[in-house]
């Protein structure tokens, strides 16, 4: 009885063993995954051993620095002038049998802008030929029998005294006037410029005086600028000026101050300065414009991109980009006009850690770390506010 107990207890051990034994085989067969943490020939492993990642560059974008003249500014608001608007009119009546013109047309010195019916202007001459040749024949009648029948020819004091008796002068006169008045049909354009309104039409019968049309030289306009009577002592004749007005987005013009007029308004405290753009046509005449006026330049600065400068720390500086990666540069800022800020000597080294032609990064280093890899999306050309040598504004503005 011990012993079948005993035999039994072997047989189910032995049982239990087999499918154990059984089911590791399917699981080492169907299951199972690779050993990701086994070291390599060193024994470090593979994780541990692995180079770091390369960061991204994020973009960014960048301007030079520069060397040049800081120009001190002061703003102002002005209102566009045109120096020379014709209005013209007729100087003789008549019936407008063609018109050459229209609103809005360009026009040049001397060409036809209104054609008069020519007919009543071409009668009008031929009488006064006709007249001039009948005054002239009586003005023969009055001397050539007599000289014939004496053989004395008249002083040329007598001729003329018998040119005036015979009506001759006068007539010649009144023959010229009609020939003035002939060409006179045809107006001209007296200016190069542009049609404002056109008085007129085909078919009507006006008379002398009546206006024909207004023609606009875009190439002779001026600026008045208001500006503040403290700001007035600032300014000089010659000075530069830059242009700037709602009416053409994204333009920048420059000009010159032309004149700076004696008078202050005795309620606004506003004097007025004329600024003159040569050759500019963007402008018209009754526009506002923003003008900055010379006030100060300060030469020989280096300068960065006012909008580039930012603090860390309460600290001034500027990412330059050197060798693809953003670097910031402690500086010491001066004299700004709003689009260029001088960079002053290091109070310590007496250094200035920028030079021209740097690239400063004016856009996408606000959250910019010290060191990051970087790559210049569009290194900009110089906003057209600031040239060569270059602009700003002296005072920003003190309203």
């Amino acid at each position: 009885m011990q012993s079948c107990f005993r035999h039994r207890i072997a047989w189910s051990l032995l049982l239990l063993l087999t499918v154990g034994v059984s089911a590791c085989s399917k699981e080492s067969a169907d299951g199972a995954e690779p050993d990701t943490s086994a070291s390599d020939s060193t024994g470090t492993s593979s994780d541990e051993g692995a180079a770091p990642r390369a960061s991204v560059p994020l973009p960014v974008v960048a301007q030079e620095a520069r060397e040049g003249d800081l120009v001190l500014r002061v703003n102002a608001v002005g209102a566009v002038f045109g120096d020379v608007i014709v209005k013209l009119s007729s100087e003789v009546g008549g019936t407008v049998s063609q018109l050459l013109v229209k609103a809005g047309s360009r026009v040049s010195k001397g060409q036809p802008i209104v054609r008069f019916d020519p007919y009543p202007f071409d009668l009008v001459v031929r009488a006064a030929q006709a007249t001039l040749a009948e005054k002239e024949q009586a003005f023969r009648e009055l001397w050539v029998p007599d000289s014939i029948a004496f053989g004395e020819t008249p002083t040329p004091e007598r001729l003329a005294m018998l040119r005036v008796r015979a009506g001759v002068e006068a007539a010649a006169i009144q023959l010229e006037k009609a020939k003035w008045e002939r060409e006179r049909a045809v107006i001209n354009s007296p200016v190069n410029g542009y049609i404002d309104r056109v008085d007129l039409a085909v078919g009507e019968r006006i008379g002398a005086g009546a206006p024909i049309a207004t023609v606009v030289d875009l190439g002779a306009l001026r600026i008045e600028a208001q500006v503040m009577e403290h700001d007035l002592p600032l300014l000089r004749t010659g000075g530069e000026a830059v242009v700037t007005s709602a009416a053409v987005p994204g333009r920048t013009m420059r000009g010159r101050i032309d004149a700076i007029l004696p008078l202050v308004d005795s309620a606004t405290r506003f004097g007025r300065v004329i600024v003159r753009v040569p050759g500019e046509t963007a402008l018209r005449p009754g526009m506002y414009a923003d003008v900055q006026l010379e006030a100060q330049r300060l030469p020989d600065r280096i300068m960065v991109p006012s909008r580039a400068v930012i603090e860390r720390d309460g600290r001034p500086l500027v990412f330059v980009v050197r060798e693809g990666r953003g670097q910031w540069t402690y500086i010491q800022p001066g004299r700004s006009n709003g689009v260029d800020t001088e960079v002053l000597p290091d109070s310590t080294t007496g250094q200035i850690p920028i030079v021209a032609g740097d690239q400063i990064i004016i856009d996408g280093h606000l959250t910019l770390t010290h060191d990051a890899s970087v790559t210049v999306a569009a290194l900009r050309e110089r906003e057209d506010l600031a040239p060569r040598r270059t602009p700003a504004s002296a005072r920003p503005n003190n309203n």
